[in-house]
């Protein structure tokens, strides 16, 4: 295993949910995506697996192609070689998807050292491009992963259509193929029980809005997915501005409700983030799920300035290491049983906020 993977299972965080980007109390990353094919080549869900290792093997020179650009190093992984454990770190991490985990055979991943920049390799798609980066920044994410799709482009025949755009295997991303997201930690306007009316609005606004990881999972610790549902017929970047509008004004939503809280009934909630901290300070054993809602309210907490001994950038590293298959990889262990976990999970947290 090369120096940037085993960097990538094991380090708390990466640079894109350090906490430092534009609105980053609130919007945690950023993210744009693009679906690419290659031409004259079967979608990867009706190929042969001859097929699939061909369109891997096709595509090995990416990562040079990407290094000469810009300078930094990147790295081609074979899913197949890497074992659950390490594919579902991924998963945690948000570089490759639950879907690429579960199939690794003939499927690869082309990453960059600080993984900004990512590439899933036969997954629904030949190509399906990510670029992340911290905080509200749809724009640099944008410019980048366009940047990335040039270089691509430049040295493969992609399927494409005037008339249509880029093709894919799901209609829904025909067109530019693009997906940009945006993730938002919202504990205020789920407290205040405005967050129901939120994803009403995005979803009438031609949005959707979901959990943690995407489609199909829910909104553990208050963390939410807006993204675009529509790429025929729009520019990218229309899609990219209307998305980040509306994300814009559900941040200033967050903030108002934040302060809404704190100016009504700081004595009530202070005493539930302290609540949750105490918990997390010294609790013996502790689920993955309950974790995430206690860390929530504690991030709430420091935000307004009622926490005091702890810094925000706890939260974004605790919401990694948490998760049940980092700290499985984290303990070393073959295997750990749910009891085990939760007792890890405890014992992590209560040393990270002691500061150690």
């Amino acid at each position: 295993m090369s120096n940037i993977l085993e960097t990538l299972l094991n380090q708390p965080l990466t640079p894109w949910i350090g906490g430092d980007g534009p609105e980053g109390e609130i919007a945690l990353t950023s993210r744009v995506r693009l679906a690419r094919n290659l031409r004259c080549q079967p979608f990867p869900g009706r190929a042969s697996a001859d097929k699939l290792s061909e369109i891997v093997i096709e595509l090995q020179d990416i990562p040079a192609k990407l290094a000469a650009e810009d300078g930094r190093e990147y790295q081609f992984v074979a899913l197949g070689s890497l074992n659950p454990l390490a594919r579902n770190v991924l998963v945690e991490k948000h570089i490759i998807s639950p879907n690429h985990a579960a199939e690794p055979e003939n499927r690869a991943l082309i990453v960059r050292e600080d993984a900004g920049v990512s590439i899933m390799v036969n997954e629904e798609d030949h190509l399906r491009l990510q670029c992340l980066e911290a905080g509200l920044n749809l724009t640099e994410a944008f410019n980048r992963a366009n940047s990335v799709d040039d270089i691509i482009e430049a040295n493969h025949e992609l399927a494409f259509m005037e008339h249509i755009g880029y093709l894919t295997a799901c209609p829904t991303n025909i067109g530019t193929g693009l997906r940009a997201s945006v993730m938002l930690h919202l504990p205020a306007l789920s407290l205040t029980k405005q967050i129901g009316r939120i994803v009403a609005i995005a979803t009438q606004l031609g949005l959707a809005v979901r959990g943690l990881y995407g489609e199909g999972t829910e909104a553990t610790g208050n963390v939410f997915q807006i993204s675009n549902q529509v790429t025929l017929g729009r520019s990218e970047q229309d899609i990219i501005n209307n998305l980040g509008s509306v994300v814009s004004q559900v941040v200033d939503k967050e903030r108002t409700a934040r302060h809404l809280l704190a100016d009504g009934s700081r004595e009530t909630l202070a005493d539930r983030v302290w609540r949750a901290y105490g918990v997390l300070r010294y609790a013996q054993s502790i689920s993955a799920q309950e974790a995430l809602g206690l860390l929530s309210e504690v991030r709430l907490g420091i935000d307004l300035g009622i926490i005091d001994e702890a810094q925000p950038e706890v939260f974004n590293e605790l919401f990694v290491t948490t998760r049940p298959n980092f700290l499985q990889n984290l303990s070393g262990k073959v295997e750990l049983n749910q009891s085990e976990s939760n007792i890890l999970r405890a014992r992590l947290i209560r040393r990270k906020l002691k500061g150690g």
